[in-house]
């Protein structure tokens, strides 16, 4: 097993960052939205397995609508004051409205319609809204944010990929640690193989990605230090919260996909949760 997962790692991590560092903020909305929509089916799956039908194609249609807003967010936020002779409302949507909040929005009445109108047993009716609303608000959301991060900060793509590494040092970390030293379980119920030894491995990992990135980005050892440390919290958080999320499914993996590793929500759910920390903790306290 650990050969696949290190073959995997090998074919997948070049691919990635060079993505992030070189392409442009849409390209990697592009990319992203791929991601977000594999890990949704699956996350539909887990739900098929305990009796909760989904409303696929609406919720997934209104994911794509959500990377989307992100990006329009990043393109409002580098546009010049606008000249006299816009229209007071043109001003107003475009400096003003929340391009996330109005996909909320959306989707709540597409989620409303549905429920109305649909053939569906109604004992079905709160399942499938709880499935669909939760498969946006707990892996779409969070997600999206690679987007805002990506093309908003200040070195956003070197941003970016240091949420991305300081998860990936701390996964391979603890899962290594774990392995060779680790005795005392870290959640035996959610996940009986982790441990205390392991995940203390995992945040020292992230915290030295923070000193090896600091000169490179230019921004102080002590902040990076201090979002490596969040940023590994929330990961492991996000990680326990997919095995959550599984073990009410019944199922080992979310998936299959990739080798060694199980599916796309097995791979990325640790970045649900490490990227907006990331990003917000920029927001708050970076430059």
């Amino acid at each position: 097993m650990t050969w696949k997962r290190v073959a995997t790692a090998v074919v997948l991590i070049p691919f990635v960052v060079g993505l992030v560092l070189y392409a442009s903020t849409a390209v990697v909305a592009l990319a992203l939205t791929a991601v977000i929509v594999l890990a949704m089916i699956e996350y539909f799956a887990l739900g098929d397995a305990i009796g909760h039908r989904a409303y696929r194609v609406w919720t997934l249609i209104c994911t794509v609508l959500l990377v989307y807003a992100q990006w329009a967010l990043v393109q409002v936020g580098k546009l010049q004051p606008l000249s006299e002779d816009w229209s007071h409302t043109l001003k107003y949507f475009y400096f003003t409205i929340d391009f996330v909040q109005v996909v909320f929005f959306v989707f709540l009445l597409g989620i409303a319609g549905l429920t109305l109108a649909t053939k569906r047993p109604m004992v079905e009716a709160l399942p499938s809204a709880s499935i669909s609303a939760s498969a946006l608000f707990l892996v779409a959301f969070p997600l999206s944010f690679a987007v805002r991060l990506h093309g908003w900060a200040p070195n956003g793509p070197r941003l970016l990929l240091f949420a991305l590494v300081i998860t990936w040092a701390g996964d391979t970390v603890a899962y290594f640690v774990g392995r060779a030293v680790g005795k005392h379980p870290f959640a035996p119920i959610l996940s009986p193989k982790k441990t205390w030894e392991g995940a203390v491995g995992g945040f020292v990992g992230s915290l030295l990605v923070g000193v090896a990135f600091s000169k490179w980005i230019g921004i102080s050892m002590g902040q990076m230090l201090a979002m490596a440390a969040v940023g590994n919290v929330a990961g492991q958080v996000g990680d326990l919260l997919e095995s959550a999320y599984k073990r009410s499914a019944g199922v080992k993996d979310s998936g299959t996909l990739l080798p060694g590793h199980g599916g796309i929500l097995d791979r990325i759910d640790a970045l649900i949760l490490a990227i907006p920390v990331v990003c917000y903790y920029w927001i708050l306290f970076g430059n």
